[in-house]
Order: structure tokens, then C-alpha cells, then sequence
């Protein structure tokens, strides 16, 4: 089952999770109770039947899904020893802010930057998305780095892509950013790819505008 493969491979189950951490599972409830550690990002729920010389049984199982990445968190969270988002959410920030500064400085990317106006409210959002899952589910890592990577090359493919025309350095900055959003980008599971980012802004975006051609000129 294609799905399985892929969540096997690039995906902790919960239990894994906890035994890469040496976490014990109550701890790891704690902390997502109190708003520190992300949701899964994929639960199974599978119904299995099994017939032997004894007859069939029935059972029920759920199974939890959690990005790699997240076992990196996980241990920070044990190691600061703390219940409160009061103590970890200004480390999601910072983490955040560092990796929009690497980007958008004038010898990194030359992406698009999110308003200083609005950047507040717009990682207390993406916060919000970490915490719930979404991250995990669409980025490699599902961490802060990861994220703001995404969002900026959306932002800046986007902002590009409403162009009528583009000029050569803007189809390079456009490969820069396409480029970026394919290495930060999770690979998504098979029944999600057609309505996958990675679909439209990467694979179809490069097919649009032949980036292949721009990619070393």
C-alpha cells in the first residue's frame, strides 16, 4: 500500500517517536495538552480482520503520525523542562526570525519579505499551525526553519507569478525560490500530491515558465 510505504519512511509513529526521545508517553501528552509539542500529522484508523484455524477477530487500531523533525523538538522540550508556551513559543519566534533574516539578506536568496507590520501576527499564525500538525504534514522537518522557508518562496513565487512578464533576473529569483520550496517541501502522500504547494508551485511553476533553462545562466 503506497500510502504506508510513505508514512513509514518519512514519519515516526507516536511509539517511535518516543523511543528515538526516550520520552515516556504521559510526558509527551503533557506537552501537547499544554500547547508545546505539535499534533500528529497523519492518524490511521484501520480496521483489521484476521482468520485462522481459531475463527476471525475483529480489532480496531489507530495509529499516530508524527514528523521526524519532531523528535529534535520533543528532546528540547524535555531538556528546558518546562509547561508553559509562555517559555517555548519566543523560541519559535526567534528560530523563525533568524531563518526569514538568513533569506532576505541582500547576499542570501532575495526573497520577498513579509511586512514588518504584519509579521507578528502572521508567526503567531504559523505557530498556531505548528502546533496543530500542519507543518509536519507539508515541510520536510516540520521546524521553524523549514517553515519560514516555505512561506517566504510561496511569497515570492507568487508575488512573481502576477506578473504578466518576467525578466531574466526575475525568472532567476523565480528559480531561487522554486528551488528552495522543492528542497524544504515534504514529498506528500500519493493520494495528496494533484492538490499538493508542491504541485502547484513547484512542479507545475517549473513546467509554466521551462526553469530548467533559467537554472544555470
Amino acid at each position: 500500500m503506497l500510502l504506508l510505504e510513505y508514512l513509514n519512511a518519512h514519519f515516526y509513529t507516536r511509539q517511535q517517536l518516543l523511543e528515538v526521545t526516550g520520552q515516556t508517553e504521559a510526558r509527551f501528552i503533557n506537552y501537547q495538552n499544554q500547547g508545546l509539542m505539535p499534533a500528529c500529522s497523519y492518524r490511521l484508523q484501520l480496521s483489521i480482520v484476521c482468520d485462522s484455524v481459531f475463527g476471525t477477530h475483529n480489532e480496531q487500531l489507530a495509529i499516530e503520525y508524527y514528523a521526524k523533525g519532531y523528535g529534535a523538538w520533543l528532546t528540547m522540550l524535555h531538556q528546558l523542562d518546562t509547561d508553559t508556551d509562555t517559555d517555548i513559543y519566543p523560541i519559535f519566534q526567534r528560530r523563525y526570525l533568524e531563518a526569514i533574516k538568513k533569506l532576505t539578506i541582500p547576499e542570501g536568496n532575495g526573497l520577498e519579505r513579509i511586512p514588518d507590520t504584519n509579521l507578528e501576527q502572521h508567526i503567531q499564525q504559523e505557530w498556531e499551525h505548528f502546533l496543530a500538525g500542519t507543518y509536519g504534514l507539508c515541510t520536510q522537518s516540520g521546524l521553524p526553519e523549514d517553515i519560514a522557508a516555505k512561506e517566504l518562496a510561496i511569497i515570492t513565487i507568487n508575488a512573481l507569478t502576477s506578473k504578466d512578464e518576467l525578466s531574466h533576473n526575475e525568472l532567476l529569483k523565480l528559480t531561487t525560490a522554486v528551488t528552495l520550496l522543492d528542497e524544504v517541501s515534504a514529498a506528500f502522500a500519493p493520494h495528496e500530491k494533484s492538490r499538493s504547494s508542491r504541485y502547484r508551485l513547484v512542479d507545475e511553476i517549473r513546467r509554466r515558465y521551462r526553469l530548467a533553462d533559467h537554472a544555470n545562466t
